[in-house]
């Protein structure tokens, strides 16, 4: 089966990247998000990214046109999802919130289409057990920026069949991505090493070993990453990252994933990275920006 329609569920900023993705490799593409300011501020990013893309060199000038005709809004989840034949959750990282997303998007999209959860680190597992189609279920884990990031990881849940996988890996690759695939474990692979170094440079930073800076710049420098942990931190947002982390913590135990005091306090300061103007560095808010 070639799966020719998609449609995301959550226009933030995980949400129309991996829209304008879907558009550009051919997809037609249905965005849904229930506050209709968010959903217009997505699709204007979207269309931005799509154009930005352009400007870069990733997309032929003549796609562009063709791109944004397939790149649509829609007013309800049912309208999203009716014809869908693969649909991706991009909502908020709570497990309550996107077992609700994942089982009316069941209830609602089409017998035989893929419904995939683009979280990071819940159990599909169980996100599939709240759903009528636990089999049709399955992990499609894209990384921020979702244009610029290379890698999706998919995850299997304990009943996730393999035709489901075979579609969000088809689907993945005409997006030009690559591919690893993992089982359901507490933070997949990805999530779960990432955290355990965002959590020993923050504890570092805590005791004084070193500046964030240098923390950082030893990574980059020393360990060829393209950012640091702490930088990585602030893009992916201080609260998204404690979040993760207490999960994991809950899950796993020891040391390695227990939240450091420091960045409990950067989020009750309401210090919560790039998008709030500051977390471990300070940065400029573009005009009508505000903390999602």
């Amino acid at each position: 089966m070639s799966d020719r329609r998609i449609a995301l569920l959550g226009a933030g900023t995980m949400g129309h990247g991996i829209a304008q993705l879907a558009a550009q490799a051919g997809f037609e593409t249905r965005v849904f998000d229930p506050a209709p300011e968010a959903l217009a501020k997505g699709l204007a990013a979207a269309r931005a990214g799509v154009e930005r893309a352009i400007q870069k060199g990733r997309l032929l000038a003549e796609e562009g046109p063709r791109a944004l005709a397939r790149l649509h809004g829609a007013k309800s989840l049912e309208e999203a999802v009716h014809d869908a034949d693969l649909v991706i959750e991009a909502g908020p990282e709570s497990l309550a919130v996107k077992c609700r997303i994942l089982t009316e998007a069941c209830a609602a999209a089409p017998e035989d289409a893929i419904v995939a959860s683009n979280t990071s680190s819940l159990s599909l597992t169980e996100l599939a057990a709240a759903t009528p189609r636990p089999s049709r279920v399955v992990g499609m884990h894209f990384f921020n920026p979702p244009p610029v990031m290379k890698l999706v990881e998919i995850v299997r849940a304990e009943q996730t069949a393999p035709e489901a996988i075979a579609r969000v890996r088809a689907a993945a690759e005409r997006m030009g991505k690559e591919v690893v695939e993992v089982r359901d474990s507490p933070g997949f692979a990805s999530s779960r090493l990432g955290i355990a170094l965002a959590m020993e440079a923050i504890r570092m930073l805590e005791e004084g070993v070193a500046s964030a800076e240098d923390i950082d710049r030893a990574m980059r420098l020393g360990y060829n990453h393209p950012m640091g942990p702490l930088e990585l931190t602030d893009l992916v947002g201080l609260d998204v990252r404690l979040a993760i982390a207490d999960y994991l913590n809950r899950e796993l135990g020891g040391l390695r994933f227990q939240p450091p005091q420091l960045l409990r306090r950067l989020v009750r300061a309401g210090k919560l990275g790039k998008k709030a103007g500051e977390g471990f560095y300070k940065y400029q808010l573009s005009e009508g920006q505000s903390v999602r």
